[in-house]
């Protein structure tokens, strides 16, 4: 029996908008607008406001500040998978005379390249971009504040610098570009480089008393690919699910799974904290559950896009003011209530449609040395291997032509997988990047680096 569920529970969608309306009333925003993903498809919106009788909704643009290099970096992975460059490739190979050209293409994505977190003065988010005319006055006379590649240091200049080379590639400027290959083919009608009405203004709310000030919305020139677009939760929605599950017009589910691991060496803050950086996407343990997605901020406007890809569940946060509430408390908080409420219903269990016997049988027990380990047939024709209990290394793998398997993640990434046959062709063992995996501990009948004492299992006496 099927099950398909039209929407959420009411209890749900109060407790959804009791969240909403609790972070915009203490956050003091003249507005906050939000949507939850399931499914792959929006399943609520909701929006607080102090304008009464006014609500904004799903079309209504506000800023999405450092959202916008999520979008660039699905550009610079674009190229990636076009084979029109390799993230190990220093910026210098194809963008010469930066300055800053011995970073690589991974190590700017992910804000490991060593640049200055922001441009030289004046403060670049208010004030014009044609300040910046060039990618010398976005970068300065030392571009470099660490060494590159030995710690992740968050940079605006960085993705100013990913947006330059996008444009070197395509031979068009980064928005005709993003337009064309990402907006247009995901259905994101409403996400533009400069505000469209109907549109939210950016205010500032004063610290110590109830009022408010205009903030102004600069055109950021070339620091645009670091956060110069305009949303709403409609198209960020429709972004997030592609973020979570891909799509081959744009990038494959492997490229943003691959977006979304930690490629950034972290500090220990960070690890205390629970924080990553992938290409492009932040990552943080909330709760107890993994998150990806990214935050925005400018003078009048925060946002935030949090994804859950285990349940299936996502949130954008949107509002217009400089500071206030936490748009990524809130987004992680509208991911649990609907993932703790109504949890996700996994699919049905289905056998195989096929199976190689020659495969079926390496499945069972495996012992590294004295540690047990179990290799199960996978539902995508590959293979897992994990402990029999406690922790330790595990890993899937995928099938290879030539009949070896290659290992997806941990420990065991990229590691190729093997079983080994003896001349009457049953196993003899596993080799896994050089590990013998046996059936018994220690087989005495396998090729155990070291050999297998003759003596063999004894107790004391």
């Amino acid at each position: 029996m099927t099950t398909h569920q039209e929407g959420l529970l009411p209890a749900t969608r109060r407790a959804l908008l009791h969240r909403v309306a609790v972070a915009q009333a203490e956050g003091r925003t003249p507005s906050l607008v939000a949507a939850v993903v399931r499914g792959g498809r929006t399943v609520w919106h909701g929006a607080r406001t102090s304008v009464e009788g006014h609500g904004p909704d799903e079309n209504v643009q506000y800023r999405i500040g450092s959202i916008t290099k999520t979008f660039t970096a699905v550009l610079v992975m674009r190229l990636r998978d076009e084979r029109l460059l390799d993230l190990g490739d220093p910026l210098e190979k194809h963008l010469p005379g930066t300055g800053a050209g011995e970073a690589t293409i991974a190590e700017l994505l992910a804000h490991s390249g060593g640049l200055a977190a922001e441009s030289p003065a004046p403060w670049w988010e208010r004030t014009p971009g044609s300040l910046r005319p060039e990618l010398a006055d976005v970068l300065g006379k030392q571009p470099l504040l660490h060494p590159v590649g030995r710690r992740h240091h968050y940079s605006n200049p960085g993705y100013t610098l990913l947006g330059a080379l996008v444009e070197k590639l395509r031979g068009a400027p980064w928005e005709d570009v993003l337009r064309r290959e990402v907006l247009e083919p995901l259905g994101l009608h409403r996400t533009t480089g400069r505000p469209q009405a109907p549109h939210a203004g950016g205010w500032a709310v004063h610290p110590w008393a109830d009022v408010m000030l205009a903030e102004p919305a600069e055109d950021l020139g070339r620091m645009a690919p670091a956060g110069q677009l305009w949303s709403t939760t409609g198209d960020l929605a429709r972004f997030a699910v592609f973020l979570a599950r891909g799509d081959d017009r744009v990038l494959s589910a492997e490229t943003v799974r691959e977006m979304r691991a930690p490629a950034a060496a972290a500090e220990a803050a960070d690890v205390l904290e629970g924080t990553a950086y992938g290409l492009g996407l932040q990552i943080q343990r909330w709760d107890g559950r993994l998150l990806v997605g990214h935050s925005g901020s400018l003078p009048g406007f925060l946002a935030n896009l949090t994804i859950s890809v285990e349940d299936d569940v996502a949130a954008v946060v949107l509002t217009n003011c400089t500071s206030g509430p936490l748009p990524a408390g809130v987004g992680a908080d509208l991911v649990r209530i609907v993932a703790e409420a109504e949890p996700r219903i996994p699919e049905p269990w289905r056998p195989l449609p096929k199976v190689d016997t020659s495969v079926l049988e390496l499945a069972g027990q495996w012992y590294w040395g004295t540690h047990a380990f179990a290799l199960r047939l996978t539902a995508d024709g590959g293979v897992s291997l994990e402990p029999l209990s406690g922790n330790g290394r595990r890993s899937r793998f995928r099938v290879n032509a030539d009949g070896t398997w290659t290992g997806l993640e941990g420990y065991y990434a990229r590691e190729s997988l093997r079983a080994v046959r003896r001349p009457d062709g049953a196993v003899s063992h596993l080799d896994l990047g050089s590990f013998v995996f046996t059936r018994q501990p220690y087989d005495e009948g396998a090729p155990v680096p070291g050999g297998v004492d003759p003596e063999g299992w004894r107790g004391i006496g």
